[in-house]
């Protein structure tokens, strides 16, 4: 019987380390056509467990008589490496989609396979952001959406009502001016350095994208996170930046009291505490604020954002391959494969009742309602666009991020100089 086993990779393109010998064969992928193997890109293989458990399953069901390999590339180099591995002929079948910004990349160099007509459960979320003029060149497994993690603790501590899911933003700034007169040593807030944590909200809630090069929601956004900077409530990007603080390091270690962070973080904080890596305390995870009351409480849907992850398929392979590939995105979008994800605490693109059972009844998992309503029940909107001109776009607001939020650029001239960038620099489609 066959088994499913991994490749490590080299941080250089094509240059695989293989841990067991395969028989060669022509047909295209990192490791040839042998009808039998499938290859699957990756990366941190041993700290993402998801893509050794999707292997492990897609292996099981054909009864052990595959081999499905791991293909691990450098997570900081991945688009680029992935990129120049198509280029050569050598990339794995199929093409786990990291960033949905990076997808026309691939399928505007014909690099890709139209996979629409892969069946998908109905309920399925994130399917169109892998449509362009209304094919699909990627299916999602994972869906994730950024909520509010709390420790519950800190809160006590402090003598504030935790979270009720009715939050807007103004409550969110008198919870943690409240919080920052009650504890003590921690802040009231961790906001990680990112631009997606004050872009991607700010999108969303506005209910408008980075494509139309006009970024005025960004305003009222940049100016509460320097009023929290300059009131203490939590760590100015400059430290978080020259200091290189993690998210997980911060919040982990009862750092903060709350943290803006995607739902991957849910099964990171699980493993993390059972570890040692993070210390021992209750926390629960809520809605991030609402811009408004119209979308706040458990009666209502609260906006949010989030991409999802998905798997491509490698347009250089030969078509029993593809036939191979086109079954593994099928397994790794259905309910078995989403319950299995969400038993290691990762959220699936398929949220059924099995689903979210499964998710919330892993071993250190909150348990309260709100958190269960909070990962369950959003309008999660693509921070990222599927188009030519997202990853320039996000670049130029990248540099709007850092010169807001080092104090070497005002708000509104910022705001206005990325607009121009993006007008001059980003032609329209």
């Amino acid at each position: 019987m066959k088994r499913s086993i991994t490749i490590g990779l080299a941080t250089t393109a094509g240059a695989a380390l293989l841990l067991t010998g395969c028989s060669g064969g022509g047909g295209g992928g990192a490791e040839g056509g042998d009808a039998d193997t499938l290859t699957i890109s990756g990366w941190s293989i041993s700290t993402t467990p998801e893509f050794q458990l999707l292997a492990d399953g897609f292996a099981e069901q054909h009864g052990g008589d595959i081999d499905v390999k791991l293909v691990e590339y450098d997570p900081t180099e991945y688009n680029t490496l992935i990129t120049a591995d198509l280029a050569a002929g050598s990339a794995p079948d199929v093409i786990t989609q990291k960033e949905v910004k990076a997808l026309t990349t691939f399928q505007g160099g014909g690099q890709l396979a139209g996979v629409s007509d892969v069946s998908l459960p109905d309920d399925i979320a994130g399917v169109e952001n892998y449509q362009v003029d209304g094919v699909s060149y990627a299916t999602p497994y994972r869906q994730d959406s950024w909520v509010m993690y709390y420790n519950k603790d800190l809160f006590a501590q402090a003598g504030v009502d935790e979270p009720d899911g009715s939050w807007t933003w103004d409550d969110y700034v008198e919870a943690l001016r409240a919080l920052g007169e009650g504890l003590d040593g921690a802040k009231a807030a961790y906001q990680h350095s990112w631009q997606s944590a004050v872009q991607g909200l700010a999108t969303a809630q506005a209910d408008t994208d980075i494509l139309t090069g006009e970024y005025g929601q960004f305003a009222e956004a940049y100016e509460r996170v320097l009023t929290l900077q300059d009131e203490g409530l939590q760590e100015p990007f400059n430290t978080v930046s020259a200091n290189q603080l993690t998210y997980q390091g911060e919040f982990g270690t009862q750092k903060a009291a709350t943290m803006f962070m995607g739902t991957w973080y849910t099964g990171t904080l699980i493993a993390q505490q059972a570890s040692g890596e993070a210390e021992e305390f209750e926390w629960g995870i809520a809605p991030v604020p609402q811009k408004d009351a119209s979308t706040a409480g458990t009666d209502s849907v609260p906006v949010t954002f989030g991409d999802p992850t998905g798997f491509g398929i490698n347009a250089n392979i030969d078509e029993d391959k593809q036939a191979l590939a086109k079954e593994f995105l099928e397994y790794a979008a259905s309910e078995e494969a989403a319950i299995s994800l969400a038993e290691i605490g990762i959220r699936p693109a398929l949220l059924t009742d099995a689903v979210v059972e499964a998710y919330f009844g892993v071993d250190g998992a909150p348990q309260d309602e709100l958190s269960q309503f909070a990962v369950q029940t959003n309008d999660t909107r693509a921070e990222n666009p599927a188009s030519e001109r997202t990853n320039p776009i996000q670049n130029i607001l990248n540099d709007l991020h850092s010169a807001i939020l080092s104090g070497s650029a005002d708000v509104d001239d910022a705001i206005a100089e990325a607009e121009e960038r993006v007008a001059s620099e980003v032609p329209a489609e």
